[in-house]
């Protein structure tokens, strides 16, 4: 029995809600997987690598809020 088959099988044996949670949790890998493969997410694990492999640190949290900060023309209160 191929692997697709014996899916189909065993989610034809699950009650109504329970298949739907399939479906949900295969909802979710394939856009996880999508997510991972758009032109955009691909340039920017490009550029990451660049930054890494320069041997520049990676901007933490905190840094990144400063710098958005300080695009913005200073520190913005939290509210």
């Amino acid at each position: 029995m191929s692997t697709e088959q014996e899916l189909l099988t065993k989610w034809h044996s699950l009650p109504q809600d329970k298949q739907e949670e399939v479906l949900d949790f295969v909802e979710f890998l394939h856009l996880k997987n999508s997510a991972n493969k758009t032109p955009l997410g691909e340039r920017l694990r490009q550029i990451r690598a660049r930054i890494v492999n320069s041997g520049k640190q990676l901007l933490d949290e905190d840094e990144i809020e400063r710098e958005l900060a300080s695009r913005r023309g200073g520190l913005q209160s939290k509210e």
